[in-house]
């Protein structure tokens, strides 16, 4: 019962976790557009042998990582200029000429799942959050840590980061192959928007954790 119940709980944080519209997703979407479903399972599998590793590490150091109050301070400011460059890159190749529009034109001589392996390492939002969900789980004995149970929970999260993105892509390319309109307005104004929000959502959330407290 204890190891379905780690299997299931962290299917469930890693599938409604994966399925906002994060940069992965936007990437995965663009990668899905222009190729092939194939191409799109590696370049899932590669996301997810990052984030295997990031679970497991940050299951085992949850407290010590939050407690490092420098480490999390420049992983969040990382984190939000990250978000304004992407909005930057997407804005700009909107702009471009048709044959070099594709955002993903610089990597195409690279494997989807590399592709997938690098962007993961620079998703630091990943460590905040799994370091959050894993202490807030395991103190509410919501899942057991101990023994090989713990490799169970990290399956389950595999799972479910690999399902809630891929239906979350499949989704979003339907909707766009439904009107061309769309899928071009999406790509040079909604993602730009959109990162440029997140961006300042987490700036507002960096004021108010390190400053406004303060006053």
């Amino acid at each position: 019962m204890k190891a379905l119940k780690n299997i299931l709980v962290g299917f469930a944080v890693s599938f409604l976790g994966s399925i906002p519209l994060g940069f992965l997703n936007i990437i995965g979407f663009e990668i899905y557009s222009k190729t092939e479903i194939i191409t799109l399972i590696f370049y899932l599998l590669g996301v997810i042998s990052i984030e295997v590793f990031v679970i497991y590490f940050t299951l085992i150091f949850a407290s010590k990582l939050l407690e490092n109050k420098k480490l999390m301070k420049y992983i969040e400011i990382f984190s939000v200029l990250f978000m304004f460059l992407l909005a930057y890159v997407f804005y700009s190749q909107s702009g471009a000429k048709v044959e070099n529009q594709d955002v993903l034109e610089k990597y195409k001589d690279y494997s989807p799942y590399v592709i997938g392996v690098i962007l993961s390492c620079l998703n630091f939002v990943q460590i905040p959050f799994w370091c959050g969900w894993n202490l807030y789980l395991v103190n509410g004995n919501y899942i057991v840590s101990k023994s090989n149970l713990k490799f169970l929970y990290i399956f389950g999260t595999m799972l479910g980061t690999f399902s809630g993105m891929l239906c979350f892509i499949l989704f979003l390319n339907l909707v766009t192959k439904s009107s061309t309109g769309l899928s071009n307005y999406l790509m040079s104004h909604i993602i730009p928007l959109f990162f440029i929000g997140m961006g300042l959502y987490q700036a507002y959330k960096f004021y108010k954790k390190y400053f406004k407290t303060k006053k």
